[in-house]
């Protein structure tokens, strides 16, 4: 009986041990929770994922920071221009999903992306309706750009000089953010109805979408979670010089597949970017005990590359880099986009401004992103707006300043995922730890049935070499 369970324990320890060692190996549990995502993180009406991507649950808030220029008049004259950041005004983003439609067999879906932004007074420095900043007059550049075309020279000389329009302007902060009516602006649309009599850095996007998307649900593939398939009924952009620089790459940057690895590189399309920006794996992060892998914005993005000669615009014309020329889609007007302060951009644009201190930690464009689901567990979207500025010598109002890359303000949009959510997905975490750990219990086991076996081995070797009297006396006897 003794032997029989000796040789039991013994069997058992090896083929635990061997089952465990193919588990891991073939990864069969592993797999069986990769799959049960796969199959959740799929946009379909009625689950919990549909109704987080309709409906996104964690707040966002975007910080607005404005740069008053202090020196107008010794810019006129050539000298360095000083500003002075002021800000945080902040504003809690209402964000949902609207005219949803599912097609071609629950595989995309389109909708658009609604945004409604609320003040935060509690976070801000002061009242955006109050505080005042003089910063450049963008109506007026824009016009002045806009000049070069012979047919709207001769009407903007005029208006320029009857309404006595200057390079630099004094507005509210509300103002400048969602828009006043302009002089310059409401006269030119007289002859121009596609211009807006109306400026602001942001008028026309509170409350309102950035156009219609068409989205991968992931039907066919966990890979193309929230893929954008077309924008404004288009597959791919027209404003720049190549094929690639025109492409639609990647999510909206609201949401991203499951099963991430560090080795891969996230694409997303910021549209007020007016191109797609991609992602790479950077580090490990924890936020609230969870797990991230954290992707940031490389310099590569705004790099003065060749693979970066298609956003040179006009072909050939590039600035530098850290910056991009997106007044191709805005219109014509000389809008410049960066990081905050010129963050990884040249020397040049840095020094040419005095205020300017850029910073990794706080200019930088980065997403901690749950491995194993997508969810992001916090981000921080950070870029400037800046307006390109040059002397005209048919226009006295630029005197003698500086051909520039003039800074006006920037945002960060941020999000953090909040206590109970972090609570919900520590549960799902740990539902998969039990089921993916399940092999080293099994190889716990198979450990322990050896230590068993190998002290019955050793006790029975014990009681073999004692033996009893009679088998220790000798063999003849005198």
């Amino acid at each position: 009986m003794g032997r029989c369970c000796f040789y039991t324990v013994g069997t058992l320890s090896l083929l635990l041990l061997v089952t465990s060692v193919t588990l891991l190996v073939a990864r069969v549990f592993q797999k069986a929770v990769e799959q049960t995502i796969q199959k959740n993180i799929v946009l379909k009406n009625g689950t919990d994922t549909f109704d987080s991507w309709e409906k996104p649950p964690l707040p966002v808030y975007t910080q607005f920071y404005f740069f008053n220029v202090t020196n107008p008049e010794e810019i006129l004259q050539g000298e360095t221009p000083q500003v002075t950041e002021v800000g945080p005004y902040t504003y809690r983003e209402l964000r949902d999903k609207a005219n949803i439609q599912f097609g071609d067999n629950g595989t995309t879906i389109s909708a658009v992306s609604n945004k409604a932004y609320v003040f935060e007074r509690e976070l801000s420095i002061g009242d955006p309706k109050a505080d005042l900043i003089r910063t450049l007059n963008i109506p007026v550049v824009t016009a002045m750009e806009w000049a070069q075309n012979r047919f709207l020279r001769g009407i903007i000389e005029a208006m320029m000089k009857a309404y006595e329009q200057k390079m630099f302007v004094t507005h509210t902060v509300h103002d400048l953010l969602w828009g006043y009516k302009d002089e310059l602006l409401s006269l030119i649309s007289v002859f121009k109805p596609d211009i807006s009599p109306y400026f602001g850095l942001f008028y026309g996007k509170n409350g309102t979408n950035d156009g219609d998307y068409v989205f991968l649900t992931g039907e066919d593939s966990y890979l193309n979670f929230t893929k954008i398939v077309e924008w404004n009924g288009k597959k791919s952009l027209s404003w720049w010089g190549t094929e690639k620089c025109n492409m639609i790459n990647g999510t909206n940057g609201d949401s991203f597949h499951p099963l991430i690895t560090k080795d891969e590189i996230l694409y997303v399309f910021p549209s007020d970017f007016c191109r797609s920006v991609f992602l790479t794996f950077s580090g490990f992060e924890n936020i609230q005990g969870l797990p991230a892998y954290r992707y940031k914005v490389p310099a590569e993005i705004l790099a003065n590359t060749s693979d970066n000669a298609g956003f040179c615009i006009p072909e050939g014309n590039c600035l530098g880099s850290g910056v991009l020329n997106i007044s191709i889609c805005k219109n014509g007007a000389p809008i410049i986009m960066s990081f905050p302060h010129f963050y990884q951009a040249d020397e040049k644009f840095v020094s040419a401004i005095a205020g300017m201190h850029p910073n990794e930690e706080n200019d930088e464009t980065f997403v901690d992103i749950n491995p194993l689901t997508g969810i992001i567990l916090r981000a921080a979207k950070k870029f400037q707006v800046n307006v390109y500025v040059r002397k005209f010598d048919d226009f006295v109002e630029t005197g003698n300043m500086r051909t520039l890359v003039f800074p006006v303000m920037y945002l960060n949009e941020s999000i953090v995922i909040d206590k109970e959510s972090a609570e919900r997905l520590k549960s799902v975490m740990n539902n998969a730890m039990i089921i993916t750990n399940i092999p080293y219990v099994i190889m716990a086991l198979g450990v322990l049935f050896g230590i068993i076996f190998t002290g019955l081995a050793c006790r029975g070797q014990g009681a073999m070499d004692e033996g009893t009297a009679d088998e220790r006396a000798p063999l003849i006897r005198t």
